[in-house]
């Protein structure tokens, strides 16, 4: 018969594979982002709140609880035209990139990215190749306070990877987003953003 494992012992070996899933975790956000500045050195002051972030606190960059701002991802998905698939958003109803905050269930921010893409707009992953593991783009933006969600100011750090794909738009979310249409590059109002899409596209 086998003994019960004491209960300090559980929560020894809980927190040792928790240890171990944050070390894993800090240690991915730093080759991440270490791989986007080596492409991007210029970006670092603009970066400056979330390397200060891992730098400090080690607060878990995901959380909507995090603050003065979290990770959020984003899909740049490319046509065989070359044009980016833009979603209507309703909360903002505004035309946006696919993407949103990361789950439990996402592995890498590249799989974040794919997964809100698909969410959005219902283009599944086997037809859809990455361009690469390391972020096209790092936009730093701001969140107006949302008293209803009882969240105050904060930051998005969304970091977008390009995708390609043949296929077209699919059933899309209509919880998050109410259209979605393949626009031409020169509609993207992000200057650095359009001019990285080009770049990489030739």
């Amino acid at each position: 018969m086998l003994s019960a494992v004491p209960t300090h012992s559980r929560d020894l070996a809980r927190s040792r594979r928790e240890s171990l899933s944050s070390t894993a975790r800090f240690s991915y956000w730093r080759t991440t982002l270490a791989d986007y500045l080596d492409q991007h050195p210029d970006a670092k002051t603009e970066l400056g709140v979330i390397l200060g972030l891992l730098d400090d606190n080690g607060d878990d960059l995901t959380s909507r609880k995090t603050l003065p701002g979290h990770v959020t991802a984003g899909a740049i998905l490319v046509d065989p035209d070359s044009r980016i698939l833009h979603s209507l958003r309703n909360a903002t109803q505004k035309w946006l990139l696919p993407g949103g905050h990361l789950e439990a269930s996402d592995g890498t921010l590249l799989q974040a990215a794919g997964r809100e893409r698909t969410e959005e707009t219902g283009i599944p992953p086997h037809v859809i190749t990455p361009h690469s593991q390391t972020p096209l783009h790092i936009d730093v933006h701001p969140i107006d306070a949302n008293p209803a969600k009882d969240e105050p100011a904060h930051q998005h750090f969304d970091f977008r990877f390009l995708f390609r794909t043949t296929a077209d738009i699919g059933d899309l979310q209509t919880e998050e987003v109410s259209d979605a249409a393949w626009r031409e590059i020169d509609t993207i109002s992000d200057d650095l953003l359009r001019q990285r899409i080009t770049q990489a596209l030739h």
